[in-house]
C-alpha cells in the first residue's frame, strides 16, 4: 500500500493536470437578440453579432486575462478555447481573443456538440411564438421543437462533449505544461451553457427548470478547489447565484465543494438521495415486512378455479 506521504504526493500531481478554471461565456448580442424576425430568412447558425455585440465580446476578453491572471496559482497561465461553430459564438471568439498574447493561448477546437439548441429549419415569427407558448405548459426541459431539439437532446450532446472533454484533460491532449495554470474556456450559448451546469453538477430537471439563461458575454466560472471539486461559489456571490436561479440547497453544495474531496461526495448528497424519497431508512432493521391481510384478494389471482 502507499504511504500517506507519496498519497498525498499523487494527490498534489493529479490537482495539477486539472483545469484552474473551467469558464462559460454565452456569445455578445446577436443579430436575432436584437429583432427576432432574423430568424425568419437567415439560418441559426448564420446569425451574426452587431457591434454592440462585439463591444460585449471585447470587455469580456479583457474581464477574463484580468480574472484568470490575478486568481491563479501561477503567473505562468494558459488558455485553451472550445466554441461553437455558429457565426456568433465564432466571432465572440475573435474579439475575446484580442486580450490574450498567442504565448497564452495553447489551442483552439470548435465543438459541434455546444451549439445552440436547434429550433428548426427558418423560424417563422409567428408560428415561434406559439410553440414557446406550449412549450412553457408542456415543461422547458422536455419540450421538442417541431423539426427541432428539445432541452433533454442538447443535454445528451453535451454530455458526450463531457466526457471527451474529461479524456482530453486525463490524457493531456491539451499538451499542457503541469508547472503553468490551465484555463478552459467555453465559448456557448444560453441553453447549452444552462445543460452544462446541470450535467456538471448533476442538477435535476425539477432544478433546470428554475435556471435563467446567462446574458449576452456573462462570464460564469467554475474554479478548481482545494481538494479537486470544482465551485461556482470561489468566483460569484449568494445574490448572482440565487439570480441564476440556483436554490437556497444548491448555493451551499458550490459552498460545500470549495474544500470538499471527491471521496466525500456519496455522504454530502444525501440532501440529493432524500429529494428522490418520502424518508430515509437508518439501517436494514428499519425496513418491516408489511403483514399480510388474509382478507387480500389478489393472492387468489394465482389460484385454479373452475371455469
Amino acid at each position: 500500500m502507499k504511504n500517506v506521504e507519496a498519497q498525498q504526493k499523487e494527490k498534489i500531481q493529479n490537482l495539477k493536470m486539472l483545469p484552474k478554471h473551467i469558464i462559460l461565456v454565452r456569445h455578445g448580442e446577436s443579430e436575432g437578440n436584437k429583432d427576432t424576425s432574423a430568424y425568419s430568412t437567415i439560418p441559426d447558425h448564420k446569425i451574426s453579432l452587431t457591434e454592440h455585440g462585439r463591444a460585449q465580446a471585447r470587455l469580456a476578453g479583457s474581464r477574463l486575462r484580468d480574472l484568470i491572471s490575478s486568481h491563479g496559482s501561477s503567473q505562468d497561465w494558459r488558455v485553451y478555447f472550445y466554441v461553437s461553430p455558429y457565426e456568433r459564438t465564432r466571432s465572440t471568439l475573435r474579439e475575446i481573443g484580442k486580450s490574450f498574447s498567442k504565448k497564452r493561448v495553447i489551442g483552439v477546437r470548435e465543438e459541434c456538440r455546444i451549439r445552440e439548441q436547434d429550433f428548426g429549419n427558418f423560424q417563422v415569427e409567428e408560428r415561434m411564438k406559439a410553440t414557446k407558448e406550449t412549450r412553457e405548459k408542456f415543461g422547458r426541459f422536455f419540450y421538442r421543437f417541431p423539426e427541432g431539439e428539445s432541452a433533454a437532446d442538447v443535454f445528451d450532446r453535451v454530455s458526450s462533449f463531457l466526457e471527451s472533454l474529461w479524456r482530453d484533460i486525463d490524457l493531456n491532449r491539451l499538451n499542457n505544461d503541469p508547472s503553468q495554470d490551465l484555463n478552459l474556456i467555453i465559448i456557448s450559448h444560453g441553453l447549452a451553457s444552462r445543460v452544462f451546469l446541470m450535467k456538471w453538477f448533476k442538477w435535476t430537471v425539477e432544478q433546470f427548470e428554475r435556471l435563467y439563461n446567462p446574458g449576452n458575454c456573462e462570464i460564469r466560472v467554475m474554479e478548481l478547489g482545494r481538494g479537486g471539486e470544482y465551485s461556482l461559489a470561489i468566483h460569484h456571490t449568494d445574490e448572482e447565484l440565487r439570480e441564476w436561479g440556483l436554490s437556497p440547497e444548491m448555493i451551499e453544495d458550490q459552498k460545500w465543494r470549495i474544500n470538499a474531496n471527491k471521496t466525500d461526495l456519496n455522504d454530502h448528497c444525501k440532501w440529493y438521495l432524500n429529494s428522490f424519497f418520502d424518508n430515509e431508512l437508518d439501517s436494514d432493521e428499519d425496513v418491516k415486512e408489511e403483514d399480510i391481510d388474509s382478507d387480500d384478494d389478489s393472492k387468489d389471482i394465482f389460484l385454479d378455479t373452475d371455469s
